[in-house]
């Protein structure tokens, strides 16, 4: 078995990890305060809806690092705005580290989770049409989803078509991908 990777970063753990060789990389954001307490990718309300809803996984499948690689494109919990919403990850860090880092993996299949994320890959592209459209990242499958985020109520009713289609496929491909 490959080492899991963990990388260090000022006082605390990122939570980045998985094995180089993971059939699924999930690339969001940044961790918020609780996944960076837990020291666990996704172990917060965000995390039990993107596995029990969205990809009908279960922990055990979720956390194996053979199946998924986790990492962000902030590597620290930015805080909050001045509206008590998150502070925008800087894209400088991500520029130079978190294209090295991928630049060692070769998955089968990318999920890049929220908007700042998609922002990231995929400049000047409008969000909503990346999440209803396939992706490719590194000349890799690649799909776009809104962060499952309870804040992000007012996106998921706008878009009904996203929990009822669009989310159909992509969690197709994701039982694929950790079927092969």
């Amino acid at each position: 078995m490959q080492k899991v990777l963990k990388k260090e970063f000022g006082k605390s753990t990122c939570p980045c990890w998985g094995n180089q060789e993971a059939k699924i990389v999930s690339i969001s954001q940044a961790p918020s305060l609780s996944v960076i307490r837990n020291q666990k990718p996704f172990s917060d309300k965000s995390g039990e809806r993107l596995r029990n809803e969205w990809y009908k996984i279960s922990d055990e499948v979720f956390y194996n690092p053979n199946n998924f690689y986790f990492t962000a494109i902030g590597m620290y919990f930015p805080g909050k705005d001045k509206k008590g919403g998150d502070k925008k990850p800087s894209f400088d860090s991500a520029n130079h580290w978190l294209m090295r880092e991928i630049s060692y993996l070769n998955p089968k299949l990318y999920l890049v989770i929220g908007r700042i994320a998609a922002e990231f890959f995929f400049p000047k592209q409008a969000f909503t049409n990346l999440v209803f459209t396939d992706q490719e990242l590194n000349k890799t499958q690649a799909f776009v989803l809104p962060h499952p985020s309870p804040v992000n109520i007012k996106w998921f009713k706008d878009h009904p078509d996203f929990e009822k289609k669009r989310l159909l496929t992509i969690r197709k491909y994701i039982k694929m991908t950790l079927q092969n």
